[in-house]
């Protein structure tokens, strides 16, 4: 079985993210889809992709189901890539990333980016993995458990 396959149907939920939204250039289109890119065009320009591979990436987050494509907004024949539910529930993963970056890949005084909330344009708080009962977790305080997949109670 190609390796692929194997991620794709493991057990472990990090290998099949990985499998699905784990390239750089999934992550890239997610985060800038966040900035309100909707159009083929603004993400080429924006991430100095070339078409063929945005092409295939976009093509990819549709099937997912993380991207959907509508008519555009201002009503001209352009389509529009638009987050689904299951795409903005990616922005937890994607702001754990800056947050890990901003801490440990930028030098003092170097410049870079930082995400402020819209109400208040303060940093947002840095996310840290919690107990139901609120306490911080660290690895050590963690352990994976297989189980079998329940459907939600209607």
């Amino acid at each position: 079985m190609a390796r692929q396959q194997l991620l794709a149907q493991s057990e472990c939920p990090v290998a099949r993210t990985l499998e699905a939204i784990g390239d750089r250039w999934a992550l890239m289109i997610i985060r800038d889809a966040f900035d309100d890119v909707r159009r083929f065009s603004e993400f080429q320009k924006r991430l100095g992709l070339a078409r063929n591979i945005l092409t295939v990436k976009l093509k990819r987050l549709v099937e997912l189901g993380l991207l959907q494509i509508q008519p555009a907004s201002d009503g001209s024949a352009y389509k529009e890539y638009v987050l689904t539910e299951m795409g903005r529930a990616v922005f937890p993963i994607v702001v754990s990333l800056r947050q890990w970056g901003e801490r440990f890949l930028f030098s003092d005084g170097e410049e870079r980016s930082v995400l402020l909330d819209n109400e208040r344009a303060e940093p947002v708080e840095t996310i840290a993995v919690r107990s139901k009962a609120g306490a911080v977790l660290t690895p050590a305080d963690c352990h994976r458990k297989v189980v079998t997949r329940t459907p939600p109670a209607r």
